[in-house]
């Protein structure tokens, strides 16, 4: 029969029958004694635990959600930048126009997306030009055109030959396009360079 040893917190035992040793943790009075020692007490409540408030920024379309410490904390961190927008639908020829015009008057790029509802190409494709549109917020305005719902004549206007379509317009007219008919990381690639190409050329 082994015979009990009186334990220690924070002493370092040794039990023959065994032959092996481990360390305990210091009691709750070590540990309080160590911290009063340190200044850890003296802080005051905000600068020892700094809260952490999770909020939400809306966008417009959708909603971002974001961390930001408080001032009293050390360490700060805020980012508002949406994760993805929702294209901004087009139903008629009148907002074709106003959303032409509204980009020509600020001087500012327009990507159109012209898609169906209905196309595969265009369901997978969505969600990446939602991040797409995100990280040019808010320089850049994105909007998808159902062709199943404009009138056929706006269709011709813009050249319209395949779909899902990617164009981007500048001072009134079509200046460039992508067809996405490939896998949609391609055609996002494609539709960013297809933009820095025209941003670096201003």
């Amino acid at each position: 029969m082994v015979k009990a040893l009186p334990l220690h917190h924070g002493i370092v035992k040794s039990f023959p029958k065994f032959g092996s040793s481990f360390d305990l943790p210091p009691s709750p009075q070590l540990l309080s004694a160590r911290l009063a020692g340190s200044g850890f007490n003296r802080l005051p409540l905000s600068r020892k635990f700094p809260p952490l408030f999770q909020k939400v920024s809306a966008t417009g379309e959708k909603t971002s959600l974001f961390g930001a410490w408080t001032q009293d904390s050390a360490l700060q961190f805020r980012d508002e930048s949406p994760v993805s927008i929702e294209l901004k639908s087009i139903s008629s020829e009148l907002e074709f126009d106003k959303a032409i015009a509204d980009a020509e008057e600020r001087n500012e790029l327009v990507i159109l997306v012209w898609m169906a509802n209905w196309c595969r190409n265009y369901i997978y494709l969505k969600p990446q030009l939602e991040r797409l549109a995100a990280d040019y917020y808010p320089r850049l305005q994105f909007y998808c055109i159902d062709v199943n719902v404009v009138p056929h004549k706006l269709v011709v206007r813009a050249g319209l030959a395949k779909m899902p379509a990617i164009q981007l317009w500048k001072d009134g007219k079509k200046q460039d396009e992508v067809v996405g008919l490939y896998k949609a990381y391609l055609v996002v690639n494609d539709v960013r360079k297809m933009i820095e190409r025209e941003l670096t050329d201003e």
